[in-house]
């Protein structure tokens, strides 16, 4: 009878053990509440022909299938050729695999480039003037506010500014994310003029391995991982937006051919960002947000050689850290830094 006691302690023993190293190995992988479907997975050695692999660990219909990269992009991230398209897994209900460039497209959805040129989100293009050294809200919602901050010249006989826009913050939950170029007075391709805070602590954007910095909030996972050795970086904040975004100045021949006459000590290194949205409500504003709306039909003269959006008194904001504007829709808290 003692045996048969011992017997059942310790099979009950093993049992409890056993669920408990499965609840804490649950813990260890649980994700964020917004964590995105579309990259929740673990990365696999490549195949026989090495091509990049991963397993889906997003619940759905993907969920334990294995991707593998196509021939015509056999990595995530290619780094020695700028010319090679990255692979993409989509772990999400799609169960997709494609092949795109990892840098912003200035031509596409979402684009913000030039000085300054939008693409809206209705395919639209037009150029949005701002001023030099103002902020403007790019997009606000209810749990998303992106701001850009401008950097200008005004040259003699000329009545408005050229804007380029200098930083964006990105605030959302309770955190504010921000991306920024420093000043340079002649460009270099090898220098990283690219800068990242995170709740006003600086980021230190790894250039080995993976070279991506993470972190998972009580809220939702945010990802800024390098797309180049310097000056080009894709953003993912899981639920709410997508930014590929790359660095870069205004050259000699640019300067000439469109009359900038930027000073000698300035180069005005500026960012070119594509944004990509996961979850936009119908009454989104900003000056790109409101471009999404179902119902919005564009206002701006089509074509012209520079179709103008106007709105400067709606979408200017006191900082780049101000939610606040007379349009402005945001509900969260922003973090308190500066640039």
């Amino acid at each position: 009878m003692e045996r048969r006691w011992s017997f059942l302690l310790a099979v009950l023993a093993l049992v409890f053990i056993s669920m408990e190293a499965t609840n804490a190995q649950g813990n260890s992988k649980k994700k964020a509440p917004y964590d995105a479907a579309s990259t929740h997975y673990d990365v696999l050695a490549p195949s026989s022909s090495g091509r990049e692999r991963v397993y889906c660990q997003a619940r759905g219909a993907c969920n334990g299938k294995v991707l593998t990269c196509p021939k015509q992009c056999p990595q995530r991230k290619p780094k020695k050729n700028k010319k090679v398209k990255g692979c993409f897994f989509d772990c999400s209900s799609k169960c997709d695999v494609t092949c795109k460039w990892r840098k912003p497209n200035c031509n596409g959805y979402g684009s913000l480039c030039y000085d300054p040129r939008f693409v809206g989100g209705d395919g639209v293009m037009f150029y949005f003037h701002g001023a030099k050294g103002g902020n403007f809200a790019i997009v606000s919602d209810d749990n998303l506010q992106i701001n850009a901050h401008f950097i200008g010249t005004r040259p003699e006989g000329r009545t408005r500014d050229y804007t380029w826009v200098q930083a964006l913050a990105i605030m959302f939950d309770k955190y504010t994310l921000v991306l920024a170029t420093k000043r340079v007075s002649k460009w270099d391709e090898s220098f990283d003029a690219l800068t990242v805070r995170w709740d006003g602590e600086d980021v230190n954007l790894p250039t080995e391995g993976d070279a991506e910095w993470r972190t998972n909030s009580e809220e939702r996972e945010v990802i800024v991982e390098r797309t180049d050795k310097t000056n080009g970086v894709k953003v993912t904040v899981a639920g709410l937006a997508e930014l590929n975004v790359r660095v870069r100045a205004i050259g000699e021949h640019e300067n000439k051919v469109h009359n900038y006459q930027l000073p000698p000590d300035d180069a005005f290194a500026h960012l070119e960002t594509q944004f990509k949205f996961t979850q936009l409500s119908p009454l989104v504003e900003g000056v790109l947000g409101k471009t999404y709306r179902p119902d919005y039909v564009s206002t701006v003269k089509r074509g012209v050689p520079m179709p103008m959006m106007g709105g400067e008194d709606k979408y200017v904001t006191q900082s780049l850290y101000s939610p606040l504007c007379s349009a402005c829709r945001f509900k969260g808290q922003a973090g308190s830094a500066s640039i």
